[in-house]
């Protein structure tokens, strides 16, 4: 019978006001649980600027498929067809008047009158050449390893792109995490606040508390209030820039998997040593193997500048036939054929005086390469011994301030009881809960900065 009842109650508040349920649905569809591995995959999948360095990445790809192409053979193809105008003799006074002698060998001499030659006015030409380098000095291999470190640099950026995305979002993940905390504290605070000023009202009509003291509690609730507005309005800037950098809906709201960030919060241990976040760093840190790369690059090029002072060997092989014959004094209307085979050499003297500079020039860069990867080697030693010391810090400030929420509760609870028998005044109250509110809310932050400050070792190892 009851039962019977609640169904007809529901179906006339629906008849009543439907869109308090849709309202309701849509928010439990637009509401979706993300732990953080789900929100890096996503941003992997997602993210514009991983999208970017993938597409560096596909760039270089090809551009080490074109490297290896002057390994190859290169082919020409030309085929043409055209008019002729008259071939025209003149004098060498640009006379068209008179003749002109012509010597042809074993032949006595011929005089050929200037003007207008008979000429055939429809020509054609076709021809293939094929050529492959034989020897270059090592310029054709250092171009291709070239080549190859352009595409290990694409991939290195992928994956620093990777990490940044992935540290920017654990960012705003924790963060998302420390304001639904910190709104849980001040939950709990409004419902002590509003527990005491349900006794202060009875105990008003009593005459026992004065109307100042009342007023005095009663703008302690609405300050906790304002905080929890001002709580809510950040968690709803936060899923905004979630939602834009996972391209997700924007009115989907994002909530965090609280139990995962619990359980990652109960795994993390000291017992990890420096030398061991050292380690991790020396193989894993995506700045030292982008400056080993960048010296790889440099060696490459000091191979290229050398190759600059030796010659080029290549066999070239080409066939022509072309029509009408036109380098004749009277043009022969047929088709010539000819062809060849051979092996030529290029060098350029020049380069005896001055290739020495560019390889100078290389040699100093890739000095500097070199240097510049040790610079690398030691911003990264510093940063993860600086990030392990933060990391250290973030465990003791989590004791600490655990134990002061302890003794704030106790304070709280014993200034309570003194208030109740009239032992306290109203001021200590309200101390007490302003000392239980504040060391509650440096807990929650305490708690999701170790947490943060472990994935930023995470980060400064790129090990994320």
């Amino acid at each position: 019978m009851k039962q019977g009842i609640i169904h007809v109650g529901l179906v006339c508040l629906m008849l009543i006001n439907p869109f308090l349920f849709l309202a309701a649905e849509e928010l439990q569809t637009n509401s979706i649980i993300y732990d953080l591995a789900t929100i890096f995959r996503l941003a992997d999948e997602e993210s514009r600027q991983i999208r970017v360095s993938e597409a560096v990445l596909c760039a270089a790809n090809e551009g080490v498929q074109q490297a290896k192409n002057a390994l190859t053979p290169h082919l020409k193809v030309n085929i043409s067809g055209s008019y002729m105008g008259n071939a025209v003799l003149m004098s060498r006074g640009f006379s068209t008047s008179g003749r002109t002698e012509v010597q042809y060998a074993g032949q006595a001499p011929q005089y050929i009158d200037n003007g207008v030659q008979p000429t055939p006015h429809w020509g054609n030409t076709f021809s293939f050449e094929a050529s492959q380098v034989i020897y270059a000095g090592g310029a054709l291999m250092a171009g291709i390893e070239m080549a190859k470190i352009g595409e290990r640099m694409a991939e290195l950026d992928v994956a620093q792109s990777r990490q940044e995305v992935r540290f920017m979002l654990a960012g705003y993940y924790l963060d998302l995490v420390k304001l639904q905390n910190q709104q849980e504290v001040i939950d709990r605070h409004l419902e002590l606040t509003q527990r005491v000023l349900d006794q202060m009202r009875a105990r008003e009509e009593a005459g026992v508390v004065l109307r100042n003291d009342l007023t005095r509690y009663e703008l302690q609730l609405k300050q906790l209030e304002l905080t929890k507005v001002r709580l809510t309005d950040a968690q709803s800037i936060i899923h905004h820039q979630l939602a834009t950098a996972l391209h997700r809906p924007s009115n989907q709201t994002i909530v965090p998997d609280t139990l995962s960030v619990n359980t990652a919060l109960n795994q993390l241990e000291k017992a990890a040593s420096e030398q061991l976040w050292q380690a991790r760093a020396a193989d894993s840190h995506l700045g030292i193997q982008q400056a080993l790369a960048a010296e790889d690059l440099s060696a490459q090029k000091i191979k290229l500048a050398r190759a600059g002072s030796i010659p080029t060997i290549a066999a070239v092989a080409k066939d022509e036939l072309f029509g009408p014959f036109t380098n004749d004094l009277i043009p022969v209307n047929s088709n010539v054929n000819v062809w060849f085979v051979g092996i030529g050499m290029k060098y350029d003297l020049g380069s005896l005086w001055h290739n020495h500079r560019a390889i100078r020039k290389a040699k100093s860069e890739h000095i500097a390469a070199q240097e510049r990867t040790e610079l690398a080697r030691e911003g990264v030693t510093n940063g993860v011994h600086a990030a392990y010391v933060s990391f250290l810090t973030a465990f003791t400030e989590v004791e600490t301030q655990q134990k002061q929420v302890q003794l704030a509760d106790e304070n709280y609870a014993l200034v309570e009881k003194r208030y109740n028998n009239d032992l306290a005044l109203l001021t200590d109250l309200l101390d007490a809960s302003s000392v239980k509110l504040q060391s509650e809310m440096a807990l929650v932050n305490a708690r999701i900065g170790l947490l943060y400050h472990f994935y930023q070792l995470q980060y400064t190892t790129h090990t994320l």
